[in-house]
């Protein structure tokens, strides 16, 4: 509905009977800005402009509410009946002027922001006070803001363009409108018929003619003498853009385009001519029929003048006439038509000067009038008027506002020459209103009412009674095809699924498919636009129904035992049923008992209280009402935890594991069992820990990680849907054991014609049980019986098997026995010949015996050689060729080594030992150098050589005893002849000959050498006989004469290569010590080839020591390997032999201990046992 205010400030007639016309022109084009963001459903005004009219003294205005969006406004028609536009008008004081926005706020969780502006900027907020108020007001129930703007007693200078914003956060909407106020003069002022009628022309030949135009503007307010005469061009030249339409309209422009282009080429400056006195003026205006008058005054009378329209030369013609009055040249156009609207220039030489003419039409009257017009809903409503010529643009208006036609609009305008129709198809009351046509000249307005047809009730409704689930159709028919609405008590009636709504000309329908209890009540239709309406009532019948959707399939309830059981039946019925609950015939009151019956408006409830096993069993219920009876079972099933199950056994043990089985328990509490928990302790603890987190499934368990020889015991744990029931019985306590793992390493020791010796080591794990003994067993080739060995467990790790038959071939095995019984036997990999086998004598001198041993006087010697060699080798020793004398050193040889045992060594002992090692015609030699050494005497002679200035040259000789180790430094010490308290000057030093320096000027010195080796300092030195005096008085020192000490040495080995063995996988190296000067270069050789950018070879050098790095040798890398030191004065080479063995196993046998010559027969018996290998 339109904002119509009923107070009297808002009357569009005031008490004072002022008079409010709004000036009937097209509304402006929206402005782009405006069009950007239309997010927030502001109900704005179109823009619009509002003309108000005050009187001079007074200052009183009348005010209106601007119209609303199209959306949200109703029609003029919507007005209750018999109230038009105008009596709205009437009810306006006439004193103030109210603008009102609405705002829908449906999704808007707070307020918005709203501006008012007028012009562009001005911010009203800022102005409220005595002549503007601003007010805001929040509708709850639908979510609406409404904004007022209220203008106090308008003045002239409130006049101006308005805009209204508003905004939520990134959301924003405005609208504009134009209010104008103008004086009124209070009575219609006379008109002057003389002064309507004035010449068209100024001074031309058709002055005289009469201009009606002023008879169509009598209804402006002020007087027609007042309105100064209208020049267009000025008028646009003055004009902002905006308002081109507005006027091009007003003054009857049809081609506004080409005038402002042209508008646009007047608007350049003009230079200044010399062919010209006075040029022609920029623009002429002439309405159609009239005649113009162009004149230019030349310069020279004698030049030559033409004039031309839009660049074609005019010609002299009954049309176009040309004068000459002296300097003055005249160009008359009569009888203007719109060709002649163009651009003229008249050319005067090489110069020339343009105007334009423009053509006005004559203003478009109405010849015939609108009538009120009166017309039914759903009618064809034509509005017709005639103007006084054809393609006139002509307007029409509805309530003041445009129409504009459109695809989507109920408006259409038809044109049958000077015939302007408005059509308007299926007229409703929404188009009542008052419609206006308006044209440059004049214009007509009438009311247009649209009333209702008579309704007549051909059909009424009727009450019906149905049954529930059935189907319900009420049913009416009227005389006319309008739309209604169908309430129920009172409330609207929405359409679903199952209730249709249903609109087939003038039949009505509401169907309701399935019918509920809810569907009973009273159900109106009421006709649209008309108070009268149709009842009818509707009652649902509901025989009895018990609703059991809630229980399983087979009706089934289960409780868990000492719960309380409250099982709620929905039931229905109408009227309500009697219900009665029953068991085994007997019937449950309702009470305060365990088992109860309670009755309730929509359902019964069956109620037991701590539930026992003996409540489980099959519970009646019945219905009963005037409509039927129902009838239903349920079986109640009471559940609790199941038994406890028996003590498990425990069947089988292992070292941290054990196997165990148990029998389910005897009754599972009503509900199958889903699984076992296990749990077990150690039998001096009461600490039970579960050891199953997952419920196991089965009636097996193999508990783990069990610490091996603890005494444990175990208990089981059933589990229902229910819950879990208390334990079992702990098993009998059981102790995990386990048998150790096979030994290790079995190797033939010896063999002879009747026997065989084997050895082995012990097994890697052996457990908690222990390791008790060993079985030995062996079987002949060719069968699969084996004979235990010894008949007792043997503990060490090695047996002989006597009382073998000679060339026989046996397999042997040995097991490791404790008490967990005997282990996985360990097999020799390949049959055994009993024979006596011959080995070839072989030495394994070891590695830090291939170098000179060295060991101080008075140390214990004790060298272990190990060598190899079946059957037992003979040995010799020899010290420099000759027999070792036994009571100095002690020999003890064995099967497998010899050892030298020198308790306290002596210098004397310092020698090259030779073994031999002698098998049958075999023999095998080896040598070993024994150096015992001492510490040195203290050198023999000490002299001063000489003493000068504050110092003292010292000189020596070696001593004769050097300890039997190299002198590797010699440390000098000094004593002040007054004190004799020895200090140390220099030490480590290696020359017999020194200087001591920084002596004390007047002090006498003492001197004294000691003598240094491997061993230390010699127990005594030698002291100078005699001493030096540092005199005080000045000398003149001699430079003595040193001749130049030649440094330079030919290549020597100080430490030589040494023969080596390497086991394959890991690094080896071979290290030497070499000195020259100048420093030799050095080269590796490998069975006298160059080692040569080889990454499987490092070579370095640091001080003399060289090492070659042979990078995880293999088989191949063993052979004789040459170190080369070459420099200027010569070459020196050293050899010596690596053997590269076994791998890994030779590199674990070794680490473990075992002798290097057990380690070749074992891998040797190993590669022939798997040649394939």
């Amino acid at each position: 509905m339109p904002q119509v205010d009923d107070s009297p400030a808002l009357s569009l007639l005031s008490a004072q009977k002022m008079k409010c016309q709004p000036q009937l022109r097209p509304r402006p084009r929206p402005q782009p800005h405006l069009q950007k963001k239309k997010m927030l459903s502001l109900r704005h005004f179109k823009k619009h402009t509002c003309t108000f009219h005050t009187e001079p003294k007074k200052e009183k205005v009348a005010g209106t509410t601007p119209g609303k969006d199209e959306e949200e406004i109703s029609p003029p028609s919507a007005l209750p009946p018999g109230l038009s536009s105008r009596a709205l008008e009437r009810k306006d004081s006439g004193e103030n002027i109210t603008f009102i926005a609405k705002v829908k706020a449906e999704d808007l969780l707070r307020k918005p922001t709203i501006k008012w502006f007028k012009g562009k900027w001005m911010d009203l907020a800022s102005k409220a006070g005595k002549h503007l108020q601003l007010k805001e007001t929040f509708e709850r129930h639908s979510r609406i803001y409404t904004f007022e703007m209220q203008i106090i007693k308008a003045k002239e200078n409130f006049a101006g363009n308005y805009r209204c914003e508003v905004t939520y956060k990134d959301k924003f909407d405005s609208c504009t409108f134009d209010l104008e106020v103008h004086e009124s003069t209070g009575t219609t002022p006379n008109i002057d018929i003389r002064s309507a009628f004035k010449r068209s022309g100024d001074g031309q030949e058709d002055a005289g003619e009469l201009d009606f135009s002023g008879l169509l503007k009598r209804r402006e307010v002020k007087p027609q003498e007042e309105e100064p005469e209208v020049d267009v061009w000025e008028l646009l030249k003055n004009a902002n853009p905006n308002e081109y339409e507005k006027i091009a309209f007003q003054y009857g422009i049809t081609d506004l385009r080409g005038m402002l282009r042209r508008l646009k080429r007047m608007r350049r400056v003009e230079k200044k001519s010399a062919a010209f006195a006075k040029i022609l003026d920029p623009a002429y205006q002439v309405d159609k029929g009239g005649r113009v008058r162009f004149a230019v005054e030349l310069a020279d009378p004698k030049l030559e003048l033409k004039w031309y329209k839009n660049g074609q030369e005019i010609r002299p013609s009954t049309k176009y006439i040309f004068e000459y009055k002296g300097c003055e040249r005249i160009l008359f156009i009569n009888n203007c038509s719109m060709t002649d609207d163009a651009e003229y220039y008249v050319t005067a030489g090489d110069e020339k000067c343009s105007t334009e003419l423009f053509v006005r039409e004559p203003p478009i009257i109405v010849t015939k009038l609108l009538e009120d017009t009166n017309a039914y809903c759903g009618e064809r409503v034509e509005l017709e008027c005639e103007v006084s010529e054809e393609d006139a643009n002509v307007k029409w208006f509805k309530n003041g506002e445009e129409i504009i036609p459109g695809p989507k609009s109920r408006y259409r305008i038809k044109v049958e020459g000077k015939k302007h129709i408005l059509i308007i198809e299926g007229a409703t009351k929404a188009d009542s209103a008052e419609y206006s046509v308006m044209t440059t000249g004049g214009q007509s307005s009438a009311r247009l009412n649209v009333d209702l047809k008579p309704l007549k009730i051909l059909t009424p409704l009727t009450d019906q009674t149905v049954k529930l689930g059935k189907e319900i159709c009420l049913k009416c028919e009227i005389s006319e095809n309008i739309s209604g609405k169908w309430t129920k008590n009172g409330l609207p009636v929405q359409e679903s699924d199952r209730l249709k709504i249903i609109h087939k000309g003038r039949i009505h329908k509401l169907v309701i498919a399935n019918a509920l209890i809810e569907d009973e009540g009273e159900y109106i239709f009421s006709p649209d636009a008309y108070s009268i309406t149709l009842p009818a009532k509707v009652h649902v019948v509901d025989p009895p129904k018990i609703i059991l959707d809630g229980l399983d399939a087979d009706n089934t309830v289960t409780v868990i035992a000492g719960n309380k059981l409250r099982l709620e039946i929905p039931i229905t019925g109408e009227p309500p049923p009697k219900v009665l609950w029953s068991r085994a015939d007997k019937a449950i009151t309702e009470g305060s008992g365990r088992i109860r019956a309670e009755s309730y408006p929509d359902s019964s409830t069956l109620v037991i209280d701590v539930a026992e096993r003996d409540d489980s069993g099959v519970y009646h219920i019945n219905l009963k009402n005037e409509a039927g009876e129902a009838h239903a079972s349920i079986k109640v099933k009471v559940v609790d935890i199941p038994d406890p199950p028996v003590a498990p056994n425990v069947t089988d043990v292992g070292d941290d594991w054990c196997i165990m089985n148990w029998e389910p328990p005897v009754y599972d509490g009503g509900s199958p069992i889903l699984g076992y928990f296990i749990e077990r302790k150690k039998k001096q603890s009461s600490r039970w820990m579960r050891l199953n987190f997952d419920l196991c499934k089965e009636t097996t368990f193999e508990p783990k990680k069990m610490i091996e020889g603890v005494a444990y015991e175990v208990r089981i744990f059933a589990v229902n849907a229910i819950g879990i029931s208390k334990p079992s019985m702990p098993s009998k306590p059981f102790v995990p054991l386990a048998v150790t793992s096979p030994p290790t390493l079995l190797a033939v020791d010896s063999v002879t014609d009747t026997s065989v010796t084997m050895r082995w080591r012990p097994p890697d794990q052996i457990g908690a049980a222990g390791l008790d003994g060993y079985v030995l067993e062996y079987c002949f080739e060719g069968t699969e019986d084996w004979i235990v060995a010894n008949k007792d467990l043997i503990e060490k790790t090695k047996f002989t098997i006597p009382g073998l038959p000679t060339d026989a071939r046996i397999f042997v095995r040995v097991k490791a026995v404790n008490a967990a019984g005997a282990s996985e036997p360990k097999y020799y990999s390949q049959p055994i010949l009993v024979k006596q086998v011959i080995e070839s004598p072989k030495i394994r001198i070891p590695r830090h015996l291939k170098q000179t041993y060295i060991r101080r006087v008075g140390e214990t010697v004790n060298l272990v050689i190990p060598f190899q060699g079946k059957p037992r080798p003979e040995l010799t020793w020899k010290k420099d060729g000759v027999e070792i004398d036994k009571n100095q050193i002690n020999i003890r040889n064995s099967e497998t080594d010899t050892i030298i045992f020198i308790r306290k060594a002596e210098r004397s002992h310092s020698g090259k030992y030779d073994l031999q090692v002698k098998v049958e015609k075999f023999v095998e030699s080896a040598s070993i150098d024994i150096q015992i050494v001492d510490r040195p005497g203290p050198p023999q002679i000490v002299k001063i050589e000489d003493v000068w200035g504050e110092n003292v040259a010292l000189s020596w000789v070696p001593p004769r005893d050097n300890g039997n180790a190299t002198i590797t430094g010699y440390t000098i010490q000094k004593a002040d002849k007054k004190s004799m308290e020895w200090f140390t000057v220099i030490e480590h030093y290696h020359r017999t000959n020194a200087t001591i320096t920084e002596l004390v000027i007047g002090n006498e010195y003492f001197f004294r050498v000691f003598a240094e080796n491997m061993c230390g300092l010699s127990e005594d030195a030698t002291m100078t006989k005699e001493s030096a005096v540092i005199a005080k008085d000045g000398k003149i020192y001699k430079n003595p004469v040193y001749e130049d000490f030649d440094f330079t040495e030919a290549p020597m080995f100080t430490q030589p290569l040494v023969n080596t063995y390497a086991v394959a996988g890991y690094n080896a190296t071979l290290n030497c010590s070499v000195r020259g000067n100048p420093k030799p270069k050095i080269t590796w050789m490998k069975n006298k080839v160059a080692i040569v950018d080889d990454p499987r070879y490092r070579m370095f050098s640091n001080q003399g020591v060289c090492t070659l790095e042979i990078r995880k040798p293999s088989p191949y890398d063993g052979g004789t390997y040459c170190c080369k030191a070459v420099n200027n004065l010569g070459t020196v080479e050293i050899e010596c032999k690596l053997e590269v063995k076994g791998g890994l196993s030779f590199c674990r046998l070794l680490l473990q201990g075992v002798p290097p010559n057990i380690i070749d027969a074992y891998l040797r018996d190993l590669q022939s046992s798997n040649p394939e290998e």
